[in-house]
């Protein structure tokens, strides 16, 4: 698989108590990545990393076979846009507007909104489902349709690639499948590489081309679903006994048990 993002050699230091280290990262082009581990394990900290919203103390971190370094942040935001963990701002706006903000890296200071933008932001809230509810403020919709606005907005951004932290924290399920089935749409449809962290295993098995394992702050498996979610790793890392089936040439996790507590007196 070609790579589109690489992380060489990768060291950061954010507190006392946590570091990453020796991180040595491809993320594939063109497909679905997902970060997974425990909570503090070093997953949002990377998408930071490679959005360049931290500096990392040693290593490099490469876009399209180019340093990341050697970008400007109007370069960067035309290549990539990430989706944070839960944005709850700008209630007030109007979907609309708030798509709006996502054609900023592609206008001069002050430029208006061209006929070029304005295709894009309708294209965005088309395949976010979202034009009928183009003229609502944030407030007055549910929460999965908010955070299809802010999607929409990342995606009128029109960057080849898309990150996003927890994207499913704090939906109902019928919203969080919808969300993850509107990505792998558009994976499938126009070729984004999407890079996302998620707690739930069986969907990350079953929304990824490949899995990124993390754990105290090294990688610690990398590869397809079938590759990297065995009942070795997540008894090692997730300290769970669990049975694993195929259904539909896609795994199926059965928690069982916690081992957490197995080797204590």
């Amino acid at each position: 698989m070609k790579p589109i993002i690489e992380l060489k050699n990768i060291h950061f230091a954010r507190k006392k108590d946590f570091t990453l280290e020796k991180i040595d990262l491809a993320i594939p082009e063109g497909k679905i990545t997902t970060l997974i581990g425990p909570n503090g394990s070093g997953k949002s900290t990377l998408l930071r990393l490679i959005m360049h919203l931290l500096k990392p103390d040693q290593g490099e971190v490469w876009l399209k076979g180019q340093l990341l370094t050697d970008y400007s942040p109007k370069e960067l935001a035309q290549e990539m846009t990430m989706l944070a963990q839960s944005p709850d701002g700008m209630l007030d706006v109007v979907t609309r507007d708030l798509v709006a903000y996502g054609r900023l890296p592609h206008k001069k200071w002050l430029g208006r909104i061209s006929e070029e933008d304005e295709t894009v932001i309708n294209w965005a809230l088309h395949v976010t489902n979202l034009a009928e509810l183009a003229f609502r403020p944030l407030h007055a919709l549910s929460g999965g349709e908010r955070q299809r606005a802010w999607l929409a907005m990342a995606l009128a951004q029109k960057t080849p690639i898309l990150l996003l932290d927890e994207p499913t924290t704090y939906l109902d399920i019928a919203h969080q499948l919808e969300l993850l089935e509107l990505l792998k749409k558009l994976n499938a449809e126009y070729g984004l590489t999407i890079l996302l962290v998620l707690h739930d295993l069986n969907q990350a098995a079953r929304y990824s081309d490949y899995i990124v394992t993390c754990a105290d702050g090294k990688l610690v498996q990398t590869g397809s679903p079938h590759e990297v979610l065995t009942e070795t790793l997540l008894q090692r890392i997730f300290h769970i006994q669990a049975e694993l089936t195929e259904v539909g040439g896609k795994l199926r996790i059965e928690p069982i048990a916690s081992t957490r507590f197995d080797n204590l007196d």
